[in-house]
């Protein structure tokens, strides 16, 4: 079951980079793994998945060994993290998507030091504004960016949100064009540990429209484990 849905969403992912003039293989797939079991996640790493996407550190801390005795992985941390739990999270994730204050980059900065880590890191962006939402606000944005580049075991790789749901996948659109409009703006900062490329946009209901606004990384989970 989860090989047959993996097989549709990638189907879509390619369907959309082609309306947008774009190569798949350049979009990365996330598996968002919060409510899968481990079965399911073995099924989908046997077919193929290499990115694993975890919302709660203390979960990935157990699957991080299980899973990785039989493939090597990349891990995404895609949740909310504490400053209490960088210490654990920097030993785990290869990418942490949800940076969204200058005290918890600090945070990564002085545990990735400590272990000689060069830690690669995403800005989350609460580009719609909502108070439910974590995230930088867009116009805090170079503030954060010029204080990572002195913190030198982080690698500042790009910009990720998430839209507020809606039934309609087209609603996500503005909000993620404002987010590659972002991202496009921060280009003059590329430095020795500043390379923003990465667009870390789209889920299950909206990855298509995200594609098509020229997301690279996408965090997928009930369209292929529910």
């Amino acid at each position: 079951m989860v090989k047959e849905k993996l097989d549709n969403v990638q189907e879509r992912i390619k369907n959309a980079a082609t309306r947008a003039g774009r190569d798949a293989s350049d979009i990365v797939l996330v598996c968002a793994v919060k409510e899968a079991d481990l079965e399911g996640i073995n099924e989908a790493v046997e077919a193929g998945v290499r990115d694993i996407g975890e919302n709660i550190v203390q979960d990935a801390v157990t699957r991080y060994e299980l899973l990785n005795k039989k493939t090597e992985l990349r891990w995404h941390f895609i949740g909310h993290l504490q400053t209490n739990k960088v210490k654990k999270a920097i030993r785990l994730f290869d990418l942490i998507h949800a940076v969204d204050s200058i005290r918890l980059a600090e945070e990564l900065q002085r545990q990735a030091e400590k272990i000689n880590k060069m830690q690669g890191i995403l800005l989350e962006v609460n580009v719609s504004g909502e108070d439910t939402k974590y995230g930088i606000a867009p116009e805090k944005l170079d503030s954060i960016a010029k204080a990572v580049r002195d913190m030198k075991n982080l690698m500042l790789s790009g910009l990720m949100t998430i839209a507020p749901y809606s039934a309609n996948p087209e609603d996500s659109r503005p909000h993620f064009r404002r987010l590659r409009e972002l991202r496009d703006s921060f280009s003059s900062y590329n430095c020795e540990n500043i390379d923003m490329r990465h667009l870390s946009m789209g889920m299950s209901g909206d990855f298509e429209v995200a594609i098509e606004e020229g997301a690279d990384i996408v965090r997928i989970g009930s369209a292929i484990f529910k």
